[in-house]
């Protein structure tokens, strides 16, 4: 049978575990903050702020701390760096797990493209062993994985998109990207790389059933 993809491409917080915006959204609520004020603050000067040179490794956990806490103060609040490292790590969604095994057993390449920072235990930055050793077992089913604190370059810098589709051997017209923010996607998009805007499970599995022309299970 003739298939319409050779590869799929993941990212990893808020696609295959849930979104660390759920956890950030907590926070601000117990805290008085306003809504959506972590997000914000990430998405200011995106490529020269503290969140963007600690996921590239350019500074250490510690100075990421009071980095964060002054560009939070700039905005009015006291936000810690620390306190939102603590957020980071969702939680195993295991229906996407389901489908990276399917899609492995039906001979599909696998990878993972995932903006992380160098805190917590491995790429998925889990704050508690058990929940680390969950994460280390889902990272071992992809073939490839491409961290930004590892290679010093982080989405949506289209060089890391080249550089999973080269560790794949897969043109990016053959493969499918699944990210949670759409600013992630687009330069995926602009590669040739058919692309999807995560939401929640169901409707991450639905789109992909749809892309590569098959059931997933």
């Amino acid at each position: 049978m003739q298939r319409n993809f050779d590869a799929v491409i993941w990212d990893f917080g808020g696609v295959i575990t849930s979104s660390p915006f759920e956890a950030f959204a907590r926070y601000e609520a117990a805290n008085g903050l306003p809504k959506d004020f972590i997000r914000s603050i990430n998405a200011t000067d995106p490529d020269t702020n503290a969140w963007a040179r600690f996921e590239r490794s350019e500074i250490d956990a510690a100075s990421f701390d009071t980095a964060f806490l002054t560009e939070a103060e700039a905005r009015g609040h006291s936000v810690r760096g620390a306190d939102v490292l603590a957020l980071l790590a969702g939680d195993i969604r295991p229906e996407m797990v389901a489908v990276l095994r399917f899609l492995i057993s039906a001979g599909y390449k696998i990878g993972c493209i995932t903006n992380n920072v160098k805190t917590g235990s491995g790429a998925g930055m889990a704050r508690s062993v058990g929940k680390a050793a969950a994460v280390e077992e889902v990272m071992a089913l992809f073939s490839h994985v491409i961290e930004s604190s590892k290679v010093g370059i982080r989405k949506p810098d289209p060089e890391i998109y080249k550089m999973a589709c080269t560790a794949l051997d897969v043109a990016p017209a053959r493969a499918v990207f699944l990210d949670d923010l759409g600013v992630n996607l687009k330069p995926a998009r602009a590669l040739g790389m058919a692309t999807i805007k995560v939401t929640g499970a169901q409707q991450a599995i639905a789109e992909l059933a749809e892309l590569l022309g098959h059931p997933l299970d």
